[in-house]
């Protein structure tokens, strides 16, 4: 038995002083709201109400027990009511949780604009690197991926990226700038460290060649498996690194990186805002996943031609 439905039916039926008019006002036929009262009066072991061929009334039980149903019935609308505008209301706290390396460069220059677009959400961030992202117990999880990924229906992508060789101008200033695969022999390259890469080898892939592959030999002089270690060796000019593009889309708009020998690339990942539920997603949730998806993609389109641009310039 549903007992808070149970519950509705014997209001219904005392406020419209009938069976027949309560099942109209709860869309339900009258034998329905017959039996709802009928196995709540079982459930209690009490009669409610007093039948008889010309009125319907309650007895002394039914009075007492009408008066506390209707404070439930009260509370529970209230609640719900509640509920739903935490739902509805661009406010409240939104929880998110991201790695470290995304929560500096592409969560953290949100976060003024966002504050101004929304003042009353306030922002609640989790960094930190865990095997398994703990996607329930969060209102949004901001997550890297490659191609291989199986993003189930809560995963939202937010944009697919390219791994970007990138390069400071202060060390294309001494260093020359690489035209193409086999130049990367001759010049300093910082790796990033992951099991199972062969760390004296760059497998770059050109997309307009069909994803065409070629594996260069390298030696590189700085192997670290902290991104952060890396982009921020990279602008101080230490050498060439590859760098997802979400991620340096504001350093190559400004030109503290220069994008070198487009169109090849490293590789491709997807960044997902995934959700712990396709139901009952805050309106904080929502606005905020439009925002990220928004904004890291301006980001990225207006990196793009400027790159594309300078490499243009600097080719023989």
């Amino acid at each position: 038995m549903d007992r808070l439905l149970s519950m509705r039916a014997f209001q219904q039926v005392v406020d419209d002083g009938g069976f027949a008019a309560a099942a109209r006002s709860m869309d339900m036929s009258p034998a329905v709201m017959t039996r709802l009262i009928t196995d709540l009066e079982l459930h209690l072991g009490a009669r409610l109400l007093q039948r008889t061929t010309r009125k319907l009334s309650l007895t002394e039980a039914g009075q007492a027990y009408l008066q506390r149903v209707r404070h439930i019935l009260n509370d529970v609308d209230e609640a719900e009511t509640s509920t739903r505008q935490q739902t509805d209301e661009l406010a409240g706290l939104l929880r998110i949780h991201t790695q470290p390396v995304m929560a500096v460069y592409i969560l953290a220059p949100l976060v003024a604009e966002f504050r101004r677009r929304y003042p009353k959400v306030v922002l609640d961030i989790t960094v930190d690197s865990p095997l398994i992202p703990p996607i329930e117990d969060f209102d949004l999880t901001i997550l890297g991926a490659g191609p291989l990924y199986d993003a189930n229906v809560v995963a939202r992508p937010v944009i697919v990226s390219e791994g970007l060789l990138c390069a400071s101008p202060r060390y294309l200033s001494s260093a020359g700038m690489p035209q193409q695969p086999e130049d990367l022999r001759k010049h300093a390259v910082l790796r990033l460290s992951q099991a199972g890469a062969r760390q004296r080898e760059w497998l770059l892939i050109n997309p307009e060649e069909g994803d065409r592959e070629v594996a260069v030999d390298i030696k590189p002089v700085l192997v670290a498996n902290h991104t952060d270690t890396l982009l921020r060796a990279t602008l101080d000019g230490a050498g060439i690194s590859a760098q997802p593009l979400d991620l340096v889309a504001n350093y190559l708009h400004d030109g503290q990186l220069q994008r070198l020998m487009a169109p090849w690339i490293t590789g491709r990942f997807t960044l997902y805002a995934a959700l712990p539920s396709r139901k009952y997603v805050p309106a904080r949730a929502r606005v905020f996943m439009e925002f990220l998806i928004e904004q890291t993609r301006l980001k990225a389109a207006q990196a793009e031609p400027r790159q594309t641009d300078k490499n243009t310039a600097g080719a023989p």
